[in-house]
């Protein structure tokens, strides 16, 4: 029997083998799991806003893109993760609302993503898949023993990635 665990909107987690990490509802937010296959730990992010730089309450790192990767990794590192060993699938993004006026300030969805990518960039970690864009929800599943994140919308059925 796996272990399914939620993981909560800015929120994050990461476990061993074997295991599932599931998040709900990613709308404009932005799900970044992350997967090192040798070691079969797992990591998941319920990232609401792209950049921690703009805000002044920084409790929870969670929140943001850039410093959820960060912590996303130590506590991966923490079960036994080779940071060099860790590939990333990324979901979400979606743009919920129509704007007509859509500057990129409320573009939250998009910009989630561009940052999520920045990010990976940066610290050398590999983008292998993603579903993102659109304007519907997705609710994501990472399973350790694939790899595969189980991305489940609305009308626009199940992808495996």
């Amino acid at each position: 029997m796996e272990n399914i665990v939620k993981v909560g909107m800015a929120d994050l987690k990461a476990l061993c083998h074997p295991a599932v990490l599931t998040t709900l509802g990613l709308g404009s937010c932005v799900g970044i799991a992350l997967i090192d296959m040798r070691t079969k730990v797992i990591g998941l992010a319920h990232a609401m806003l792209p950049d921690s730089s703009q805000i002044n309450n920084k409790s929870n790192n969670a929140k943001f893109v850039d410093t959820a990767v960060d912590a996303l990794i130590i506590e991966m590192e923490r079960l036994g993760a080779v940071k060099s060993g860790i590939v990333a699938k990324i979901a979400g993004g979606a743009q919920m609302f129509s704007f007509s006026q859509a500057s990129d300030l409320m573009r939250i969805g998009y910009r989630n993503v561009i940052a999520a990518k920045d990010k990976l960039r940066q610290l050398g970690i590999p983008l292998v898949a993603e579903d993102t864009g659109g304007s519907y929800g997705r609710t994501i599943e990472l399973d350790s023993a694939t790899g595969i994140l189980l991305v489940k919308t609305i009308g626009h059925g199940i992808k495996r990635i």
